[in-house]
């Protein structure tokens, strides 16, 4: 039987020309999106909390000691008994030890714990530890004097939360569990949708069951390590059983719960994937047509379910379920996850095909081209959603952690897309070289045919009216061939032997041929040398060899995006780190000096436009001193009949604080005594009079304390 080059079917020339430029195209056009959107204008949000401000401010001296200490988040946190510390200059605890009150003021989370009383003058280490809505821990410290700064016995902490051999062993974890969630969808999609004969293929069965078994380890290992994660740092609290039931009631425990109850069901997925599926499969594709289609639609539907909710209990308890827009950033990042494991995992098992089983087609290889090319939209679309949400900001992406890393990642994309792109010029090659090879072989294989059914004729002659003695199997290099020592004419003429001789030998035959396990072994041996045929023909395939360096290349790169993805999920976004960096720079600009506020004025009347100018002095909580000027449109001093300042503290409902300022001199006025009894964002308001009916309020927010 002549060897034939394999048949991947037919694609035309210019559509499999067309598909990778315009794919190019429009993903170039969505990449230069990106940063354009990116950096659009939106409200704040948070996903790592971020400490925004505290009363008493790190670094403050202040005359009595306070009540409480206060500290306001940029979301909500979840605090223990112990979270919020505050120790004396000797490391005695100064707080009571009660649990922090929420004192929840807007957007912005505050928590407060009370102070004994009594307190002597030095400095005092205010320590904190809580985990954010997002799962991931977060700590800090900073001092405050009473009176005068003193020396202090305290130190302060120099491991954050979640670090140390704990925090090492979690964050493999997740790597892990990553790469498991990413075997596991990627390579089952790859199974049902592009190639679903390889449902039978040892190497991809391992590969589904190895991402099974990945994701699952590492499951258990981060709910075991979540209460020392999260807590104490210490490896051996991993066995407190107290500890555990704790983190169960928490939105993380819970989700890795979840996560281990639908692996349980995705283990019943792959045991019909690779069951009952591969057995519809492998029969005949005139066979059970109805039944191949009735079992692919139920598992397609199955898989996408499960592998959504196993996605789901990232979605759920990490980033997107905090901060801005928490009800559209959760299905985005569902989809984004579901769009990486389709990409990712399907590429793994298409590099493991085109490695391990030698009778992957083109066709498949096509299909997922076209699957792969879909899952890049959708990252792309998803992606620009989550940095906007996430960055926001040209600074903030080039001057936080979190925004480097998303260069970094937006980076190893473009190299990813530019890999893949190479691949489809490599895929499109493979097919219209096997579609030619297949149009000038059809004639070769139906001569084939024929020869063989030829044979097939003589072997029935020869049984019925020859002496056939069987020397056994030569295998050889080309095929399994079987050598008849006594093939010939009805009669034996020529070879020598006799009646006798050809009855003796038949007897002595018969039973080999009729032995069950000696007929299976030829079988297997044969299945071996065509299986091994085969895989020499398509590995002298150029075009095949140039696709598998290409997706070889292609999946190093995409193990470096996946480490850097998990790297961004457990770092601070740049929206957060920015709030936070400029709630402490307002802090220090407000404690350095007095504060300024400039507001232009039209009463609408004659004479009626001008610019007043308030300076606060000295610009912090307690007792301050105003001073106003009014200046003309040429910015000469301007009287006016009437002025009034008010303050008010919005978030925390207080005001307005009136304060009635006096004429010093011209377009100078005063006020002394003013009080501002907490920090926070004051509006001030001034109300300018410059004729009988002509007046106007202006006012403007500024940070004081």
């Amino acid at each position: 039987m002549t060897a034939t080059a394999p048949h991947f079917g037919p694609s035309p020339a210019a559509s499999a020309t067309r598909r990778p430029l315009a794919a190019a195209a429009l993903l170039t056009a969505l990449v230069g999106m990106v940063f354009g959107l990116l950096l659009g204008g939106a409200g704040p949000a948070s996903a790592h909390a971020a400490l925004t401000g505290s009363d008493p401010q790190d670094g403050a001296v202040v005359d009595t000691a306070p009540q409480d200490i206060k500290l306001t988040f940029s979301e909500s946190v979840a605090l223990g008994e112990d979270s919020i510390r505050v120790l004396d200059p000797g490391g005695k605890r100064a707080d009571t030890g009660t649990a922090p009150r929420n004192l929840r003021c807007g957007s912005a989370m505050e928590y407060s714990v009370p102070l004994r009383s009594g307190l002597p003058d030095g400095t005092y280490t205010v320590a904190w530890q809580a985990v954010s809505a997002d799962s991931h821990p977060i700590s800090g410290a900073f001092t405050f004097s009473v009176g005068a700064p003193s020396k202090t016995n305290v130190a302060l902490p120099s491991k954050e939360a979640g670090g140390g051999l704990v925090g090492a062993l979690y964050d493999i974890a997740r790597y892990v569990a990553y790469a498991g969630f990413i075997l596991l969808v990627g390579g089952s999609a790859f199974v049902l949708a592009c190639w679903p004969r390889g449902a039978g293929a040892r190497p991809l069965q391992r590969l589904v069951v190895r991402g099974w078994m990945t994701l699952t380890v590492a499951t258990l290992v981060m709910l075991m390590l979540r209460s020392p994660y999260t807590g104490s740092g210490k490896l051996a609290d991993v066995f407190d059983l107290d500890g555990l039931k704790a983190v169960l009631d928490t939105k993380p425990g819970a989700a890795l719960v979840s996560r281990l109850l639908l692996l349980g069901a995705s283990a019943l997925f792959i045991a019909v994937l690779f069951g009952a599926y591969a057995r519809t499969q492998a029969r005949r594709a005139d066979e059970h047509e109805h039944e191949r289609k009735d079992l692919t639609f139920g598992l397609a539907a199955g898989g996408v379910v499960i592998a959504a909710g196993i996605a789901g209990t990232w979605s759920l308890a990490e980033h997107a379920s905090a901060g801005l827009q928490p009800g559209i950033a959760m299905p985005v990042d569902l989809l984004h996850l579901l769009a990486v494991a389709a990409w990712l995992g399907g590429l793994t098992a298409l590099l493991v095909a085109l490695y391990r089983t030698p009778d992957i087609d083109a066709a498949a290889v096509g299909r997922f081209s076209r699957i792969a090319f879909g899952s890049v939209l959708v990252l792309t679309a998803t992606g620009i959603y989550q940095s906007w949400r996430q960055v926001g900001s040209w600074s903030a992406l080039t001057g936080t952690d979190y925004g480097q890393l998303l260069l970094v990642k937006v980076g190893l994309v473009a190299v990813m897309v530019a890999i893949a792109w190479s691949s489809r010029r490599w895929t499109a090659r493979l097919v219209l070289g096997g579609a030619g090879a297949h149009a000038g072989t059809e004639r070769e294989r139906r001569d084939g045919e024929d020869a063989e059914a030829g044979t097939e004729g003589q072997r029935d002659d020869d049984a019925t009216g020859a002496a056939v003695m069987d020397t056994g199997p030569a295998v050889t290099d080309s095929g399994a061939a079987l050598t008849d020592s006594g093939a010939g004419t009805d009669t034996g003429a020529g070879t020598g032997t006799t009646d006798a001789d050809s009855s003796a030998s038949t007897s002595t035959s018969a039973p080999a041929a009729e032995d069950p396990a000696r007929t299976a072994q030829l079988a297997r041996q044969r299945a071996a040398v065509a299986t091994a045929a085969k895989k020499r023909l398509r590995d002298a395939d150029p075009d095949r060899s140039g696709l598998r360096r290409s997706v070889l290349t292609e999946v190093g790169v995409a193990v470096a995006l996946l480490a850097v993805t998990t790297v961004l999920t457990s770092t601070e976004p740049g929206r957060t780190e920015e709030e936070a960096r400029s709630s402490t720079t307002a802090a220090v600009s407000a404690a350095e000096g007095p504060v300024t506020v400039k507001l232009p004025f039209d009463t609408g009347g004659e004479n009626g436009k001008g610019t007043v100018r308030v300076d606060i002095d000295p610009g912090r909580t307690g007792t301050d001193e105003l001073h106003i000027w009014i200046e003309g449109p040429g910015g000469k001093a301007m009287d006016v009949p009437e002025l009034k300042v008010a303050f008010t503290l919005e978030s925390k409902g207080i005001g307005p604080l009136p304060a009635v300022p006096t004429r010093f001199a011209e377009g100078h006025w005063t006020a002394s005594g003013v009080q501002i009894p907490m920090a926070g964002d004051w509006k001030v308001a001034v109300t300018v009079r410059t004729s009988d009916i002509d007046q106007t309020t202006v006012d403007k927010n500024v940070k004081i304390g």
